[in-house]
């Protein structure tokens, strides 16, 4: 039986590896070594390689769903510190491909607002648990991801949850002020509408880091109504 790890004879690199007087094959793939990495980082750039296909650009140029997904982890990193790696995937999997699905594909309206939301979510899970299985991930943390980011179990399940408060976080620095722009005819009472919520949607560690956001005053003080309402 091949042995998976050993104490190899001198630091590990690519190009010593071959010399090392036990079979280490499986760790090198573990390892990364002669340019294989293990299943969560393949994952990782098989969810971004979908991203960097969004024709939509970022300000700074880059494709806009990858920009999403740094912030989304970047909110993960501080919600849950010690997340595992099949959560900050799911962080980064929140928009998958949703730029091929927009918002002209169903009925206007409310209820086409909220079919096709739907949609998105189940379309979302799907395709992370996709990625994740082709890249080697085992099954249940395919289907774990599956589950969060299809949003189910909001409230109940502390992944959905994580992923809830990420994205909301997200909307609030760094999309309310453009969402206000687009919509500007609608009337104030609609915005502190939304506003109370996406409030309601987060969990409580996830509302103390919001207050502490450097919104526009004019945002903030849509804030402070809205949480004065909740």
């Amino acid at each position: 039986m091949a042995t998976l790890f050993c104490r190899p004879p001198a630091p590990m690199t690519a190009a010593n590896a071959a010399t090392w007087p036990c079979d280490l094959r499986p760790a090198r793939d573990w390892f990364g070594l002669g340019g294989v990495m293990d299943a969560s980082a393949r994952a990782r750039e098989l969810i971004d390689a979908a991203h960097r296909a969004d024709p939509h650009r970022a300000a700074d140029g880059r494709p806009a769903e990858l920009v999403y997904a740094d912030r989304m982890e970047a909110w993960i990193e501080r919600l849950v510190p010690d997340a595992p790696p099949r959560l900050r995937l799911a962080a980064r999997s929140q928009h998958l491909e949703r730029w091929s699905v927009p918002r002209d594909t169903h009925p206007p309206g409310k209820a086409g607002y909220h079919a096709w939301r739907r949609s998105l979510y189940a379309k979302q899970a799907a395709r992370a648990r996709e990625l994740l299985l082709q890249a080697g991930m085992p099954a249940a943390e395919a289907d774990e991801v599956a589950v969060w980011v299809s949003k189910t179990g909001l409230k109940t399940n502390p992944g959905t949850q994580a992923l809830e408060d990420a994205a909301c976080l997200v909307f609030l620095e760094n999309e309310i002020t453009a969402f206000a722009a687009q919509h500007h005819d609608y009337p104030r009472e609609k915005f502190v509408d939304i506003l109370r919520k996406t409030w309601r949607k987060m969990s409580g560690p996830a509302q103390a880091l919001a207050r502490h956001l450097a919104l526009p005053p004019e945002i903030a003080a849509l804030v402070r109504e809205a949480i004065g309402a909740n």
